[in-house]
Formats: C-alpha cells, structure tokens, sequence
C-alpha cells in the first residue's frame, strides 16, 4: 500500500455516503488527490468495496482509495470528527449555517488550524444526503448552481470543495508573467526606444496637425510603458523602425 503524503487531520475528510457507481468513487479520488485531499471515507457502498470500476477511474490516484475507511454506518465514519459539513442543494428547513465552498473551506481552515477534525459529506448520485444524515452536520455547504439544473455529478461537487480548500492553502498568484527567464527593459531602455520612436515618426510627419503633436507623443510614452516590454521586445522594436526607415 503506498503512503500517503498527509497527516490525518490536516485536511478535511472527504466522506461518500452510500455512494452508487464505483466510477463515480475513482473520479471523486482524482479530484482529492488534484487538489491535496487524500483522505477519504465510504459509507455503505452500494456495490460493495473494493470496487474494479473505482481503481480504473482513479487514473493515478490509487493511493486514495487504498487508503480508504470503510464504515456500515455514518455515526461510525464522523466518530472522531470535530464538525461536520454536508454537502446538499436543498437546506430542507433544518436549522443550520449554510456556507458556500468558498466560506466552507474558510471555516475549515481555521478549525484545523485549532487543532479540529473536519469531514465534509456527500451524498449518493440519485438523491444526495437523507435529512437524517445531514442532521448530523454541524453546518450545510450548498454550491450555487442553475436553479434549473441544480443536479451535480458526485466527483464534481468533490472537486468543486477540493478546489477551494487548495485554493486558499497555497500561495498561488493570481497573475503571473511566463517569461521564461526573460528580464523586463529597464525604464532607460524604454526611455531610449520611445526617442527613437518619436524621432523617425517626426521625420514621417506623424505628429500632425503641430497643436496636437504633445498629446501625441505623451499616448506613445504612456503606451510604451503599459505593454510592460522586454528587453527583447524592445531591441525587435528598434529593429523594425531601422527597417522601415531603410525600405523607405
């Protein structure tokens, strides 16, 4: 059986209840696993585990279902979880927070951080969590969806909640330069081209009628300095202006 990365407890559980579709089991571990989630609890499998179908789908996240809990019963699976989160579409008139993924996974953090064991339910594909299994949660997370079609599949809903918990537990920028180790221009190397730019359109007769030629110059400047250029881009520019001088 091979290890998992995570400690127990330092990430939510992820507990199917009496899921139907061992493919739809595989793709709910993939999902975990894309997103840091190893841990998972079956609840009642309707096809019984281990299920071929599930190992098949999982594509490269065996690990998970390998380590897998296997419960008869729900009050066995949430027995060592400090608070609960079912997953439901519906709030069914109990009365209990409801959270979004975003506010669900916040909360989660900070419980964990606390030193508290987190699960999160989800519910069979048919007809998700009975009433009475989600009376056992301290809190509902429900995903905004079309009113019309509120139906999601298992593994997206997983992904869905797995995607936040990752989201705000790395540092990923949310805009980032692939520049591939390409260094900015500086602001002189920027300062020259935009000479250069403003000498050959002036011997063009670009910068006409003359009351307008400031504005002109100041959009060039300014537009130079927004593309956020590199070093690069501004010798291929200086290159262009030469050609064209020269063709003319």
């Amino acid at each position: 059986m091979r290890p998992l990365t995570s400690e127990l407890g330092s990430a939510p559980v992820v507990v199917l209840v009496r899921p139907q579709m061992g493919e739809n089991i595989g793709a709910a571990a993939r999902a975990m696993l894309n997103f840091g989630l190893e841990h998972m609890r079956l609840v009642a499998p309707r096809d019984g585990w281990p299920n071929p179908a599930a190992v098949a789908m999982a594509s490269g996240a065996g690990p998970v279902l390998e380590h897998a809990g296997l419960f008869s019963d729900l009050p066995g699976a949430l027995a060592d979880c400090d608070y609960v989160f079912a997953t439901t579409a519906r709030v069914r008139g109990l009365v209990k927070p409801v959270y979004t993924p975003e506010a669900a996974m916040t909360e989660a953090r900070a419980l964990i951080g606390a030193g508290k064991r987190v699960a999160v339910l989800f519910g069979p594909e048919r007809a998700g969590l009975e009433n009475e299994e989600v009376a056992r949660a301290n809190a509902i997370v429900t995903i905004p969806v079309n009113p019309a079609f509120y139906s999601l599949n298992l593994a997206q809903g997983v992904l869905l909640l797995a995607y936040e918990w990752m989201r705000q537990t790395t540092e990923t920028p949310a805009r980032a330069e692939n520049l591939a180790g390409t260094d900015f221009a500086t602001g002189l190397e920027v300062e020259k081209l935009g000479d250069h730019f403003e000498e050959k359109l002036e011997a063009s007769g670009f910068f006409f009628p003359q009351q307008k030629a400031p504005m002109m110059k100041l959009n060039l400047r300014n537009m130079l300095t927004r593309w956020g250029l590199t070093r690069a881009e501004v010798q291929t520019l200086h290159g262009i202006l030469r050609q064209l001088v020269r063709g003319r």
